[in-house]
């Protein structure tokens, strides 16, 4: 049986057509109230200080879809421009208010791809929902620029003990407790990192804990590990990019040396000026002359492997944007490999 529902619309309302399906499946035409979001417009600078605070009680009226029913409402914050495609849900509620804290609401925008040294302009709205059969009823879009603060993730990572720890400087050979650490930043079990590694007949292992319970070597030698696996031999010292997928179980490792390149150096885009590795800090390090310009890092004099800072916030993606120099001086640059987020520095002397 089909239903035609017809409802007055009073001036000054907002209202949306919808259509939704009965429970016999038939389509159901009406004209429905969205919610109307107070205001939460402003410019909003969070610190760790505020994480325990309430960011806001967002507040809404109540939708009406011309039928007695719950209604769901879900507050949701997206960038602005998106047209909340890649919206994040912030709480659902079948209340017409509902609150997030500032530490909630950072790691969201944190999840995101909000930066830390820049605001993010934002849109946030409330949407209600009735049913799977009935249209979602979004409310006002508010807007509002927050800078949220950053927060020290603690990554998972595997351990590399091996032979050549002590005259590297990470502690006692063959101790997983001081050995140097490669990390998997998107938490998907592939892990990446730098490792300097001094002496003759280098042999090393992954652990999956500062102690030996979970170990891989390769007991064939060909990029594959096996758990208790043989040492993993490496040919000659160096310092090496380090990669491995637990999930597939392979391995692979790359010598690497540093070099700074672009406009800005003395060499220009052709050529690198060759950094030098710190084992006391464990970074490499040149002081050199710049002019207002452009640099990248590279390793081994090539672009296969080079880094940026798409974000220009002092860490590093593999292939990233030019970094800028603003003004020409004598600088120190201290690139940074040995933490989860590789990165740099640049030091006017």
């Amino acid at each position: 049986m089909k239903n035609i529902l017809i409802i007055l619309i009073t001036l000054g309302v907002a209202f949306s057509s919808c259509i939704y399906k009965n429970e016999e499946g038939d389509p159901v035409i009406g004209v429905f109230k969205a919610p109307v979001l107070d205001d939460v417009s402003g410019n909003y600078v969070f610190t760790e200080e505020l994480a325990a605070n309430v960011f806001k009680t967002f507040k809404w009226t109540e939708a009406d879809y011309g039928f007695q029913s719950a209604i769901a409402y879900t507050v949701q914050i997206d960038f602005t421009g998106k047209n909340f495609a890649t919206a994040t849900d912030l709480v659902t509620t079948t209340e017409l208010t509902a609150s997030i804290s500032v530490g909630a609401l950072n790691q969201k925008l944190l999840a995101m791809g909000a930066k830390t040294n820049v605001p993010s302009a934002l849109e946030v709205r409330v949407v209600a929902k009735v049913s799977d059969y009935a249209e979602v009823l979004p409310s006002n879009v508010p807007k509002l620029s927050i800078l949220p603060y950053k927060v020290v993730i603690i990554y998972p990572s595997l351990y590399l003990p091996g032979n050549y720890q002590a005259a590297s400087g990470y502690g006692n050979d063959w101790s997983p407790n001081f050995a140097q650490q490669i990390y998997s930043v998107k938490q998907n079990n592939i892990y990446e990192g730098y490792v300097n590694m001094v002496g003759s007949d280098i042999k090393f292992k992954f652990t999956d804990l500062p102690e030996w319970s979970i170990n891989w070597g390769d007991d064939g030698f060909n990029g594959t590990l096996e758990p208790n696996g043989t040492d993993i031999p490496v040919p000659v010292a160096g310092y090496y990019r380090m990669k491995a997928d637990i999930g597939k179980l392979t391995y692979s490792y790359l010598k690497t040396d540093w070099g700074v390149i672009g406009d800005a150096t003395p060499g220009g885009w052709d050529n690198d000026t060759n950094m030098t590795y710190d084992m006391t800090t464990k970074t490499w390090k040149v002081t050199l002359a710049l002019k207002a310009g452009k640099i990248k890092f590279r390793a081994n004099d090539a672009w296969d492997l080079n880094y940026g800072d798409n974000d220009f916030d002092g860490t590093m993606e593999e292939g990233g944007k030019d970094i800028p120099v603003d003004v020409a001086g004598n600088y120190t640059v201290t690139l940074n490999l040995e933490v989860a987020g590789y990165a740099y520095e640049l030091k006017k002397n």
